[in-house]
């Protein structure tokens, strides 16, 4: 059940949008913005606050983030801007490094307020989320996580997410193993100090239990280890018939690359966080045959994923990921909310969120719940041959 905003926290926003001559959430902008170059002076300007890592371990999945809603803010102000009433509004973005963390997330919160953000694109990595989900919901204002894709991420009334939760993805992938590979015993190796990690390792464990497989072994791992010898030991003394490793890519290259090592030739199973593996691995064929949940297959053919490919790849010299591609979205679910609502008042952003359709890149004909979450369907990718290409 979402908490109920803050009356008091509300005033409080409002007071401080006084203080600072911008509105959170509703004013009339003017000013010129000192980055991003997207607004002339004079404009109405609708900023978003977005929140994520452009340094440390985890930039990669910030720096797709915050290019692919950047290619979204250009091709939407490109286009006239957003018509809210009688205004037209320009978007432009103020993108905060929070490092992943959630000291440093809570600083870039109050980063992109103190700058006038109208509504919060991120957090990007769930530990970073759930650090300012409550504080959004103080300050009332739109918030839409990317990837954040820990339960708590959405807990409010206020806060919406474009990916999937850590749940749906455990079950999907259990839905895979048991129906559709035919998998019966499986290992699971999994961070023990990350709530993506955990939160998928449960679900798939139940899910695949209540569909009669055997987990043969459940072995959980560190924040930073690099050395995965002692739990792929006793992965590799059970007969499992694959491993299940709900982890990012920078742990899974590592864990594949010493199960090789070992002469384990079990297939891998992954969750998203798997995307971008092959510019980490040193030899694809480690992790040939691996599978993994994707919203988004830059191959697809869809005329609105050729477009953003391209232009992504023009802008930025690289193929996009699932994050850039949810980043995308994102900000056409505000342009949504925008247009619905008729207004750029947070209130009446957030109401509208349940009241849109997005055709985006990770999903044709989006809603969301009341409960923040998306209806849209899942891919599968499977690396073949050194690639990525569509598991049907």
């Amino acid at each position: 059940m979402k908490k109920l905003m803050k009356a008091m926290s509300l005033t409080l926003a409002a007071s401080l949008v006084v203080a600072s001559l911008t509105a959170c959430g509703g004013g009339e902008k003017t000013e010129t913005k000192a980055e991003g170059g997207a607004a002339a002076a004079g404009e109405d300007v609708f900023l978003i606050g977005a929140i994520g890592p452009v340094t440390g371990s985890a930039a990669s999945y910030g720096l797709s983030v915050k290019q692919g809603a950047q290619v979204a803010i250009d091709e939407i102000n490109a286009a006239g801007g957003v018509v809210v009433g009688d205004k037209t509004y320009t978007l432009d973005m103020e993108f905060a490094d929070d490092e992943a963390t959630e000291d440093k997330a809570i600083q870039a919160y109050n980063t992109v307020m103190d700058k006038g953000a109208d509504a919060i694109l991120g957090a990007v990595t769930s530990g970073a989320c759930i650090a300012i989900t409550d504080l959004t919901a103080a300050d009332g204002i739109l918030q839409i996580t990317p990837s954040g894709s820990a339960m708590e991420c959405a807990k409010n009334d206020n806060a919406f997410r474009v990916c999937f939760t850590d749940p749906a993805q455990g079950v999907a992938m259990a839905e895979l193993a048991a129906e559709k590979l035919g998998y019966k015993k499986v290992a699971v190796l999994y961070n023990n100090a990350s709530d993506y990690s955990m939160g998928i390792r449960e679900a798939f464990e139940e899910e695949f239990t209540a569909k009669g497989g055997t987990i043969v072994a459940s072995e959980g791992f560190s924040e930073g280890d690099v050395d995965f010898n002692t739990q792929l030991t006793t992965i590799k003394g059970t007969d499992a018939e694959a491993i299940f490793v709900p982890a990012y890519y920078q742990e899974a290259t590592y864990i594949t690359k010493q199960a090789s090592d070992m002469g384990m030739n079990l297939p891998f199973l992954g969750s998203d966080g798997w995307d971008g593996v092959l510019g980490t691995v040193t030899d694809a064929a480690t992790i040939e045959g691996a599978i993994f949940l994707s919203p988004f297959f830059a191959a697809d053919p869809a005329d609105n994923v050729k477009a953003f490919v391209a232009a992504y790849e023009e802008a930025y010299k690289a193929t996009p990921d699932q994050f850039a591609a949810d980043a995308y979205d994102t900000v056409y679910a505000m342009k949504a909310a925008m247009e619905q609502a008729g207004s750029v008042e947070s209130a009446d952003l957030i109401k509208a969120m349940t009241e849109i359709t997005v055709d985006g890149l990770t999903g044709e004909g989006i809603t969301w719940t009341a409960e923040g979450e998306p209806n849209k369907g899942s891919k599968f990718i499977q690396i073949k041959d050194g690639a990525y290409t569509l598991y049907e």
